[in-house]
């Protein structure tokens, strides 16, 4: 494991990390808010 470290930045992969992870979140949540069922800004 340690190996892997020596060829990426710890510092770039954890940034590209939260950036996907919020982006998927963001995609999911958009996603879910498209749907009627899901919606839970419109529904009452």
């Amino acid at each position: 494991m340690w190996r892997i470290w020596l060829v990426f930045d710890p510092r770039r992969v954890l940034v590209a990390q939260g950036v996907f992870l919020f982006s998927l979140a963001a995609l999911i949540h958009f996603v879910l808010l498209s749907t009627e069922r899901f919606n839970w800004l419109q529904n009452p």
